[in-house]
C-alpha cells in the first residue's frame, strides 16, 4: 500500500509540474523573442561604452601633465 501511495503521489507531481510547463510555454516563446532582441540591443550599448572608455583612457595617458 505504501508503495502505490508513493507511485500515486510521484504521478500527480509529474502532472502537476507538466501543466505548469504547458501553461508557461508561451510565456518562455515570448521571453526567447524578447531576449532575442534585447540581448544584441544590451551588447551595442556595451559596446559603445566600452569604446568611449577606452578613448578617455587613452586621451588621459597621451596627454595628462607630468
Amino acid at each position: 500500500m505504501k508503495a502505490f501511495a508513493v507511485g500515486l503521489l510521484f504521478l500527480i507531481a509529474v502532472m502537476i509540474l507538466s501543466g505548469i510547463g504547458i501553461l508557461l510555454y508561451p510565456f518562455i516563446i515570448v521571453m526567447a523573442l524578447l531576449f532575442r532582441i534585447l540581448i544584441p540591443l544590451f551588447f551595442v550599448i556595451f559596446s559603445i561604452w566600452f569604446l568611449g572608455k577606452f578613448i578617455i583612457f587613452v586621451w588621459e595617458k597621451l596627454f595628462a601633465k607630468k
